[in-house]
């Protein structure tokens, strides 16, 4: 069975949209799945053609004339149905940002949610992901992480977005600018504290990948006399807060206290959960326990 999906998949076929991932730094990572569709694909869709068209050049991988179009944040969606038409009459399609994971803090959203809409064949050619390596690299808890891209370039708004996550018990994973990188750990230290564990991944799998970890406030030290640091395409992965699990469930107890003086477990755990946002059968199982045997 594996063996036939591997074999319909190999190679473009008609009218299927490829979500390419395409190397963050290293050529080596191309994988040889991918090199075949960014070559044998009818129509590449990429972030920046010229960008690609030098990726191309590099790994030895040519193409017809006409046959790359670019496809970005400003024209993904009015060029999106005219994608749609030509899939729906055989094209085969394959879509590459500039360097990494299709989608993830780059554009083809909008093209994919119409493909599928549009019952359109979706094949991943899955590869390398900057937040992921990062992810991996940075010796923090990995088994539940919140990917939250790039933060608000404005201040303001970058300090709420920071706040609203002080509580968040995953591991969080950022993109951001080297030009951001010490307001950023300087904002992240009055939302999250000093002592919060973090690290700091820059050029990964480039020839200066470095991996910088600690607390946020020895980072924002370091980012403030290291100018290296601030040079480079950059991941920050942030240890989640250890309490916040603890302190969700007692922001529960209280809100299901006062309701269970005055209506059924049922009931209760309902009018929780929509107060709350949590799951309703989680509340509901607290709600027994608080409640404790009928006598």
């Amino acid at each position: 069975m594996a063996g036939d999906r591997e074999n319909s998949i190999a190679r473009p076929g008609p009218g299927t949209l490829f979500l390419v991932a395409t190397p963050i730094g290293n050529l080596g990572d191309l994988s040889p799945r991918a090199r075949e569709v960014l070559r044998d694909a009818d129509l590449l869709l990429a972030e920046d053609t010229r960008h690609t068209s030098q990726l191309l050049h590099a790994c030895g991988i040519g193409r017809p004339p006409g046959t790359l179009e670019s496809l970005h944040e400003h024209n993904e969606r009015d060029r999106a149905p005219r994608v749609i038409e030509r899939l729906r009459a055989g094209t085969s399609v394959a879509l590459a940002s500039d360097a990494g994971t299709p989608l993830v803090s780059d554009p083809g959203a909008a093209l994919v949610s119409a493909a599928a809409a549009a019952g359109i064949d979706i094949v991943a050619v899955p590869g390398p992901c900057a937040a992921i390596a990062a992810l991996t690299l940075s010796a923090l808890p990995s088994s539940r992480f919140a990917f939250e891209g790039f933060l608000p370039a404005r201040a303001a708004a970058r300090r709420e977005a920071l706040q609203q996550l002080a509580g968040e018990a995953r591991t969080l994973v950022f993109y951001e600018a080297p030009h951001r990188l010490r307001e950023s750990l300087d904002d992240m230290v009055a939302a999250f504290g000093a002592a919060r564990p973090a690290a700091v991944a820059r050029e990964i799998t480039k020839k200066f990948e470095t991996v910088y970890r600690g607390t946020l406030g020895s980072l924002a030290q370091q980012a403030a006399g290291d100018a290296g640091m601030t040079r480079g395409e950059l991941v920050l992965v942030v240890q989640g807060a250890e309490r916040a699990a603890a302190q969700a469930e007692l922001d529960a107890e209280r809100v299901l206290r006062p309701l269970l003086e005055e209506l059924p477990v049922a009931q209760a755990a309902k009018l929780a959960a929509q107060i709350t946002g949590r799951a309703r059968r989680e509340l509901y199982d607290l709600a027994l326990k608080l409640r404790g045997p009928r006598v």
